[in-house]
């Protein structure tokens, strides 16, 4: 089945969708965007999602409230044009297209909304059975990462550096040597049976994912610290896993040259993984 993007009220091949090369996303960056993927062909998470990416739009004064714009019954509907079994959709919001100029138009324009939908082609078993390796990294990201920009540089050009090293994702690593999260991921550790993952604020993304899997710990009586550890905290932990939306909870193996407790995923990684699954409910 033939990829699809919808761009401003039209859906068509993803191979011919287009926008201007003055929309303010390509020169700018000015934007935002959400990630929402389909379980048994149904979206998941998709409220907390949705909540977020109107939280992001008024957090860059962009002027879309996409109830009104009637977001989620056209996600719905490319969805269902898609014909995928499992979908990966991708959803953009930019201050729309205006004369190149830093600020905002002085002429109010319409925003840019694009999506696109894609088959989502989960990770193979075997990683979260094995773990995986990652890096360490200096995180130079900007100081409002709880938005979730489509100016994304930062995270590249971690993610490229992990991919050089033949790693699977980049731990960011903040100049008081804490960690934030990975390049594209959150990021937990467990010492001693608790559960530490960095509070909520400007230094990460309200991952929603992250959300869910702390809920799931609560429900399982697993001690949870929000506060920051340092790269070294991780590396001498008993067990560390990432997580996003379509990783759900991959266990960390290694850290640079520091292998992660027995190097072997973890009891409380797996328990968080196996609470996740049960509680997709595909049955």
């Amino acid at each position: 089945m033939p990829e699809i993007a919808y761009v401003n009220g039209r859906f068509g091949p993803l191979a011919e969708a287009v926008v201007p090369i003055e929309d303010r996303g390509y020169q700018f960056a000015d934007g935002v965007y959400e990630v929402v993927g389909t379980y048994g062909g149904c979206l998941y998470a998709l409220e907390p999602h949705l909540a977020r990416l109107q939280g992001n739009l008024k957090a860059l004064h962009l002027p879309l409230d996409i109830r009104e714009y009637g977001l989620r019954a056209k996600l719905m509907e490319g969805i269902e044009r898609s014909g995928f079994s499992e979908t990966l959709v991708y959803i953009q919001v930019t201050r729309g297209v205006a004369p190149r100029q830093h600020d905002f138009p002085a002429v109010p324009v319409a925003p840019t909304v694009v999506m696109t939908f894609k088959k989502l082609r989960r990770l193979p078993r075997d990683l979260y059975d094995r773990g995986v390796e990652i890096i360490s990294i200096e995180d130079l990201r900007w100081k409002h990462c709880d938005i979730k920009s489509i100016a994304l540089l930062p995270n590249i050009l971690a993610k490229q550096a992990a991919t050089q090293a033949g790693a699977f994702e980049a731990l960011l690593v903040d100049a008081e040597g804490r960690v934030t999260e990975g390049a594209s991921t959150s990021a937990f550790c467990v010492q001693a049976g608790r559960l530490c993952t960095a509070p909520i604020g400007p230094h990460i993304l309200p991952s929603i994912t992250r959300g869910i899997l702390l809920d799931l710990a609560r429900e399982l009586g697993i001690p949870i610290d929000e506060e920051f550890c340092t790269l070294e905290q991780f590396k001498e932990a008993d067990e560390v896993f990432i997580a996003g939306t379509t990783l759900e909870a991959m266990p960390v193996i290694k850290i640079d040259d520091a292998v992660i407790g027995v190097g072997t995923p973890g009891t409380i990684t797996q328990q968080l993984r196996a609470a996740f699954m049960e509680s997709l409910d595909l049955t």
